[in-house]
């Protein structure tokens, strides 16, 4: 695989500064094919909505949010005791830095990454948290399907294709945490481990309430 070359998909623009060459780079070597075409899919479903929305955003800043939200599922940046979403945002963070980028611009990043499957919740922050949550919501689950238009939706496939993305996401997933399966605890990525587990036992809240140490 290489850069994409593409300069606009669907209308639009894919951002081609040093930073966001950079960044797709890193997920070249370390992430596969399937998850940069997701990647790519994720960034123009999410600026579609913004432009669909007015949302006034930064491309760059999404666009790297794009490649690097799941960049924490793969070897090289997942840990042995977090959640590869902040995995992932930690990742982009420390890129950042290396390039100067201003710490607002960080913070917002790492918030866009690490709450993008935080339903509740990222769809309230700022445009580009909200932003790539939806656009993940559209490509993982078909959120606001019907509002993507059928020439764009074609558009997109054909330049970065789902090639059986239905079949092969969940486990893509559970392979970047499926060491570290209590991580996923009190977030949806736990309905992954109950699928790909036979009689998976996920840890209850309650259940932390009730064999607390406290004895009322």
């Amino acid at each position: 695989m290489s850069v994409s070359k593409l300069k606009s998909v669907a209308g639009i623009i894919i951002p081609d500064s040093t930073l966001a060459n950079q960044a797709t780079e890193l997920l070249l070597e370390h992430g596969t094919e399937f998850i940069y075409n997701h990647s790519l899919r994720v960034f123009l479903f999410s600026s579609l909505n913004g432009k669909r929305n007015k949302s006034i955003y930064d491309p760059e800043l999404l666009y790297v949010s794009s490649i690097f939200h799941d960049l924490g599922l793969t070897p090289k940046y997942s840990s042995l005791d977090k959640r590869f979403e902040v995995d992932g945002a930690n990742a982009a963070r420390d890129f950042l830095k290396s390039h100067g980028i201003a710490q607002e611009s960080i913070r917002l990043v790492w918030d866009t990454i690490a709450l993008h499957t935080t339903i509740g919740i990222a769809e309230h922050k700022e445009a580009e948290v909200a932003l790539m949550y939806s656009g993940v919501g559209l490509d993982v689950m078909g959120e606001g399907y019907e509002n993507l238009s059928e020439e764009n939706r074609e558009e997109i496939i054909a330049a970065f294709p789902r090639n059986d993305f239905k079949n092969k996401i969940i486990p893509t997933f559970f392979s970047g945490f499926e060491h570290k399966t209590e991580t996923t605890f009190g977030n949806i990525k736990a309905d992954v481990c109950a699928f790909m587990i036979p009689n998976f036992h996920r840890k209850n809240f309650c259940d932390c309430i009730l064999h607390s140490p406290w004895s009322e």
